[in-house]
């Protein structure tokens, strides 16, 4: 028989251990977040990051996931590629984080991807649409925003009634900008649009004056803008100097028109926007209620009214994470990005759920969002007639 010292050592042992599992089981859940918080696209980084923090604040207001609070841990890409690798590599490394939101930009993402795939670590695309990032064959990829394909594709409807005839291109000199202008293009040449000129600026830059000049030699009836909405709101203040007559389209969702009509006044008139969030008509979004309570839980918060078109991005990105380790049962990495191919969630966007997308063995998933139009008339945000009338 043992000894009651051997029993007392078993006891402190067994103990200790449960003791252990206990403080292993209520260990928060901790997501990585990269989004430019500083840098040219600060402002649209922050919104996002304000976003993710609502969706962290419900979740744990509900008990968290699977009885275990959720931790953002949040890094800073500075609009910069080679900071956006750098930041994924800390958040695996350094936090052992299961899974990660990001990069914002797509040149951000695709220069985030490798660390990705090297460390085995899902990633949740909240924003970048390059077709690239889930053409490439990255397996641990999740994208719920649009590629420009899809976004090119969700406007095909709305070019005739739009009245395009002649169009040109103005995008920012990254993947992003890039792969819009060859999704739009090839999409508005199909319909029989005639395609211009296709120009250029880095995105640092704040004068557009050399590029407008040309454009606006070439005859065309609609110019299509791809960059973030600092330097739409300078394009549109050189482009009324330069009395630009021309029909003005903004891709990428990121435009946001309330931010516009400040800051562009008059030269923002009449101007279309293609969003995936319409904050002025949350009614509107395939779940109303939800996209409401996100509108009020933004205000509560003191959050500027234009940062709703990115903030909600950072919402549903958190949260499709959050479903995906639910599903999974626990925060290891592969476990989630099995389980997200089981995620069927609605977003503020709409429903989120994933297709395979990219080469066979290696393919990368990709979400069907919700897709709108909407424009500036008479100094507010609204449904282009087009739309109005349904």
């Amino acid at each position: 028989m043992p000894n009651r010292w051997t029993v007392l050592v078993v006891l402190v042992v067994a103990a200790l251990m449960a003791a252990t599992v206990f403080v292993e089981a209520q260990a928060p859940i901790k997501l990585g977040v990269i989004q430019p918080l500083s840098g040219p696209v600060a402002a649209s980084g922050n919104y996002v990051r304000m976003g993710a923090e609502i969706a962290r604040d419900w979740l744990n207001a509900k008990g968290g996931i699977n009885g275990r609070k959720v931790e953002l841990v949040i890094e800073d890409n500075k609009s910069d590629p080679k900071e956006a690798a750098s930041a994924a590599e800390k958040l695996i490394v350094r936090d052992k984080v299961p899974a990660i939101m990001g990069a914002w930009g797509s040149s951000m993402t695709l220069a985030a991807m490798p660390k990705l795939e090297e460390y085995g670590v899902p990633m949740v695309v909240e924003t970048s649409s390059a077709a690239t990032i889930t053409k490439r064959g990255n397996p641990w990829i999740f994208r719920i925003s649009p590629p420009s394909e899809m976004e090119a594709l969700g406007l095909e409807p709305y070019v005739d009634k739009l009245g395009v005839k002649r169009v040109d291109f103005l995008a920012v000199n990254t993947d992003w900008g890039r792969g819009a202008i060859g999704a739009f293009g090839d999409m508005l040449k199909k319909r029989g649009v005639a395609v211009g000129a296709a120009e250029f600026m880095e995105q640092s830059a704040t004068d557009m004056n050399a590029q407008l000049t040309k454009i606006k030699a070439t005859g065309g009836d609609t110019l299509f803008l791809t960059t973030a909405v600092e330097q739409i709101t300078l394009i549109m203040k050189q482009a009324q100097e330069q009395r630009l007559a021309r029909r003005i389209v903004t891709t990428g969702g990121s435009s946001s028109p309330t931010q516009l009509i400040k800051q562009a006044g008059t030269a923002a008139e009449g101007t279309y926007h293609i969003v995936f969030f319409m904050p002025w008509f949350p009614e509107a979004m395939p779940d109303g209620k939800l996209a409401k309570a996100f509108v009020d839980e933004w205000a509560k918060r003191g959050h500027p009214f234009e940062g709703l078109t990115e903030g909600f991005r950072g919402h549903d990105g958190i949260a499709t994470l959050a479903e995906a380790v639910k599903l999974a049962g626990q925060d290891d990495p592969k476990a989630v990005r099995d389980a997200l191919w089981r995620v069927n969630l609605m977003g503020v966007n709409g429903p989120i759920r994933f297709e395979k997308d990219g080469p066979s063995g290696k393919e990368s998933g990709q979400s069907r969002p919700s897709i709108f139009v909407v424009q500036i008339r008479d100094g507010k945000v609204t449904l282009p007639d087009f739309l109005a009338k349904k």
